[in-house]
C-alpha cells in the first residue's frame, strides 16, 4: 500500500505533534531546520504549496526519521 501525497504544511504539522515532537529551531524563507528530543534533527526545505508525494513521505518518516512503516501510517 502506497503513502499519500501530502501538502508540505500538512507534513510539518504530522512532524511537530505527538509522538515526534519536533520544533522549529531555526528558519530562513522556506527552510527550516527542526529537533525532537527522541528523534534525529532534520531540514524541511518545502514551500507551503508544494505537494510531497509519497515515496518522499514515506522516506521522510522512514529513513530519515526511523520509523517502522506501521508507526508512520499511523501517524498520517
Amino acid at each position: 500500500m502506497r503513502f499519500p501525497s501530502l501538502k508540505a504544511p500538512r507534513l510539518l504539522a504530522v512532524l511537530m505533534r505527538k509522538p515526534l515532537n519536533y520544533r522549529i529551531v531555526s528558519q530562513h524563507g522556506s527552510h527550516r531546520h527542526l529537533e525532537s528530543d527522541d528523534y534525529p534533527p532534520i531540514d524541511f526545505c518545502w514551500h507551503d504549496k508544494q505537494t510531497l508525494p509519497g515515496a518522499l513521505v514515506r522516506r521522510i518518516l522512514m529513513k530519515r526519521i526511523g520509523l517502522s512503516e506501521q508507526q508512520a501510517r499511523k501517524l498520517l
